[in-house]
């Protein structure tokens, strides 16, 4: 079985790819006209990605692709629905890194209370402001504070228990109740309007989609308290990134922590000029939610079971469509 990787990808997971007897080829470079060629040139059967998108044009060009496995939970970078046209499944790897995306929105969550970036690049370029960053009126603390968890999915559900560990309290929406884990947490199923009006945190984990494009806007930034702070770690287009811009400049909500973005660069890309990053009550990472060991490995073991099970049963796990 040919497999072509066209993106980071764990050596242990590539290991036993290989020991299973698949050709496997990976180059992390490829993205839009090189990733259409070398599906092409490389025969490719399976394709995994992890953020590199795959077009119509790709997909077209794979005349014996079987199976593209989004090595990740979110699978919007793939046209899946035209996979499907093509008799090409799609794939992805659930919950195997939600732990890893949890840790992060609750650290942008600690990072944005405490201006924890701010110190650190004061104290980088020689200054020592303690004045300005002791200041109890910037930073108020979350014990008994409020989080607003949107998708109380995996991810959702990590965010839960680590700020009940903090003594904060607990909201959720989702279109799914969870009764066991409201009864675990103490946590409580309201309205998305509610949510926004009595939130402290707000956290975002929804896919992205046709529902959730621009869900949270310029309506729901003015419901928001004005010390509220906004963390995204799902997709970039979940949050209109103009109307954020404009809801800190109006001093409608105290911040934002980002891990995602509207417009991200491709993998080989090493400018980033989204205007959102120079606003200075932003804090930002590089999509990076899933970047932990602990979470790539659990990926990769996820894959080799998904290529292991299409390769001996002809059946796809996982499959998105």
């Amino acid at each position: 079985m040919n497999i072509l990787i066209a993106d980071k990808f764990e050596a242990a997971g590539l290991q036993k790819l290989t020991a299973m007897g698949c050709n496997v080829t990976q180059d992390v470079d490829l993205s839009g006209d090189s990733l259409t060629q070398a599906v092409r040139d490389s025969a490719a059967e399976v394709l995994i990605v992890r953020s590199t998108e795959v077009n119509e044009a790709t997909l077209d060009a794979g005349t014996g692709l079987k199976l593209v496995i989004r090595a990740g939970a979110g699978f919007n970078t793939i046209r899946y629905e035209y996979a499907r046209t093509k008799n090409v499944a799609v794939a992805n790897c659930p919950g195997m890194n939600s732990i890893a995306v949890a840790e992060l929105a609750f650290g942008l969550m600690l990072a944005l209370d405490r201006r924890i970036v701010d110190n650190t690049v004061d104290l980088r370029k020689g200054v020592w402001n303690k004045k300005e960053y002791s200041k109890v009126s910037r930073a108020r603390g979350l014990k008994g504070r409020t989080v607003g968890i949107v998708g109380l999915g995996q991810i959702g559900a990590g965010i839960a228990r680590r700020a009940k560990a903090f003594e904060m309290d607990l909201l959720y929406f989702d279109v799914i109740d969870y009764p066991e884990l409201e009864k675990e947490l103490g946590i409580r199923k309201v309205d998305l309007d509610t949510l926004y009006k009595e939130s402290d945190f707000i956290t975002l984990h929804v896919p992205m989609n046709e529902k959730t494009k621009h869900m949270v806007s310029t309506a729901q930034f003015a419901m928001m308290k004005p010390t509220a702070l906004i963390i995204n770690c799902s997709r970039g287009g979940v949050v209109d990134q103009a109307a954020l811009v404009k809801a800190l400049d109006e001093g409608r909500i105290a911040g934002a922590g980002l891990d995602v973005y509207e417009t991200e660069p491709g993998a080989a890309d090493k400018a980033f000029a989204d205007p959102v990053m120079k606003h200075p009550k932003v804090y930002g990472t590089h999509h990076i939610g899933a970047s932990t060991e602990q979470a790539q490995l659990a990926v990769a073991e996820e894959v080799v079971r998904i290529v292991e099970n299409l390769k001996n049963a002809g059946a796809v796990l996982n499959c998105v469509n």
